[in-house]
């Protein structure tokens, strides 16, 4: 792993460098101080991650993202952000993943190691030159990501706190108050505020519109139904957090909610059409699966969540033999896009007489989902 920090000693101390640069012997760390001597050495040497400060004294950060884009669009982005500020427009669409200053040795280095997980779980170089060519690459969910984070740092987070994150995003706060008001989450009850919201749907569902009203607000390729694509990954979710234990259903729920999300990326084709479940693409296009698995890497996301995402069309390629996350989200999905779904797996993880019922559960989802709001 080449790891190159760019960008002086009030944003990355030396010590810090020093101590990423210990950690593994498997770690070539370089750091530099400008844009221009970054350019040229990337130009010179292909690097897995790039760490660049919000300031350099040269040229602007999204102007240095830009040129890593071009000369090695395989190359991991890490844009540093002062703290408390949002990143800058230009760098949302450039980075791939956000850290916030000052940098903590502990965020850095886990920030660093999945990257690593994920280059190993997901090898293919195409799939990573492919997402690092993207202009406009979707951005990570920010509202989400700072939920979570309140929510990791407090357990006791109350209902006007969460209502004050989500407010923060309006065009967010406004989609969410649309799809509590949607036949399936409203019940014929009027949601009028976000507090209302959180009291009524609970966190867990609150966190699912979330982070769906922020992943499909993306830009959708010519051919895709956003709308659609949304309210599919709603159910799946839901489905899925019925198919696991209480300890692993949020997971389940947020893979089969993500599950699509490489639907969104240019030059990815759905290859459910292509072949049954559990056996290949037909085409030499990148599948969906493992694109979007592989931006969730990017931003960040539990390896579960990756890994369930990456394969949920062959669930036996998951790290583990039980009926877990991947297996969850592949049913679910699977049965909310009236796919085939693979018998043999779930034959062989002992849960194949649970598929009728799941079947019955996703067509009552489907059901209510369908009905007028």
């Amino acid at each position: 792993m080449r790891i190159l920090f760019v960008g002086g000693e009030d944003s990355l101390p030396p010590d810090l460098i020093d101590l990423v640069g210990g950690m593994d012997d498997g770690w070539d760390v370089q750091c530099v101080g400008d844009g221009g001597t970054a350019t040229a050495l990337a130009a010179d040497v292909p690097q897995d991650i790039v760490v660049v400060a919000p300031e350099l004294p040269d040229m602007p950060a999204a102007t240095l993202l830009g040129q890593i884009r071009t000369l090695r669009p395989e190359t991991s982005r890490i844009a540093l952000v002062g703290p408390g500020q949002p990143p800058p427009v230009r760098v949302l669409s450039l980075a791939h993943r956000f850290l916030p200053l000052p940098l903590g040795e502990e965020m850095l280095l886990e920030a660093i190691g999945s990257l690593e997980e994920l280059r190993e779980l997901l090898g293919d170089p195409r799939l990573r030159e492919h997402i690092g060519r993207i202009d406009q690459l979707p951005s990570p969910p920010h509202t989400y990501l700072a939920l979570m984070h309140a929510l990791e740092a407090d357990d006791e987070t109350s209902a006007a706190e969460i209502a004050r994150l989500i407010s923060g995003d309006p065009a967010i706060a406004a989609k969410v108050l649309q799809l509590c008001n949607s036949a399936y989450f409203s019940a014929g009850r009027s949601i009028t505020d976000l507090r209302m919201a959180v009291t009524r749907l609970g966190v867990a569902t609150l966190r699912d519109l979330v982070l769906a009203s922020e992943v499909f607000a993306q830009t959708a390729q010519p051919g895709v139904d956003r709308h659609a694509l949304q309210q599919r990954a709603l159910l799946a979710s839901h489905l899925a957090r019925r198919l696991l234990p209480e300890s692993s259903a949020e997971l389940g729920a947020t893979a089969a909610l993500l599950a699509d999300i490489g639907l969104l990326l240019p030059g990815v084709h759905d290859d459910r059409a292509d072949a049954p479940a559990g056996d290949g693409a037909g085409s030499d296009a990148l599948g969906y699966a493992e694109a979007g698995a592989y931006l969730l890497g990017l931003w960040g996301l539990p390896m579960p969540i990756i890994e369930a995402v990456a394969f949920q069309r062959n669930p036996a390629r998951a790290g583990t033999r039980s009926f877990w996350v991947a297996g969850a989200v592949h049913v679910a999905t699977s049965l909310v896009a009236r796919v085939g779904v693979n018998e043999d797996y779930l034959r062989r993880t002992g849960v194949l007489d649970r598929l009728d019922d799941w079947r019955t559960q996703a067509d009552r989802l489907m059901g209510i989902a369908a009905q007028p709001a």
